[in-house]
């Protein structure tokens, strides 16, 4: 596929400067360590990994899966973390299948400033998708419409969580 304009979001330049950010060193370890300055929308934490909802998502559901330590790649992670992440993605996948019944994923790490990365702290992306997901707001008006409140999706998942041992 050819693309023969681009679309220009320009509410998307104060998220990746960081103009609408709290004022701390690192947001998933304000997270981890569930400072006040951050919305903390964990839903699910064992002493290596966390799953929470991305308070600003693509989608209903989108998750962000990290490590609890702070690392910038995943060729830092020992072999319990990798481990670990990818057990935390499976259990993600199929929680997310069954409250979203979404018909595929986008699923990755963004790494550098060049590749759309705006917290340096490793974090693996969980995004729902499905077919014709774009509508004409999305397109015109360069802003996306998300059905769920974040904090809607943090109490359904928090609940599918539930089962998961820590």
């Amino acid at each position: 596929m050819t693309f023969r304009k681009q679309l220009f979001i320009p509410n998307k330049r104060a998220y990746i400067t960081g103009l609408n950010r709290p004022s701390v060193e690192c947001i998933i370890c304000a997270i981890i360590n569930e400072e006040p300055e951050v919305a903390n929308l964990t839903i699910w934490k064992n002493s290596t990994v966390a799953a929470c909802v991305n308070l600003y998502p693509y989608n209903a559901g989108h998750l962000l899966l990290f490590p609890l330590r702070h690392i910038k790649d995943p060729r830092e992670l020992n072999d319990e973390e990798s481990l670990q992440m990818h057990s935390l993605l499976c259990h993600s996948l199929k929680r997310l299948d069954s409250v979203y019944r979404p018909e595929g994923y986008n699923i990755g790490y963004n790494i550098g400033e060049a590749s759309g990365a705006s917290i340096e702290h490793l974090h693996q992306h969980i995004v729902p998708r499905y077919p014709r997901e774009l509508g004409f707001v999305d397109i015109t008006a360069g802003a996306k419409i998300i059905i769920e409140d974040p904090n809607v999706t943090l109490a359904l998942l928090r609940e599918a969580f539930s089962d998961l041992k820590s």
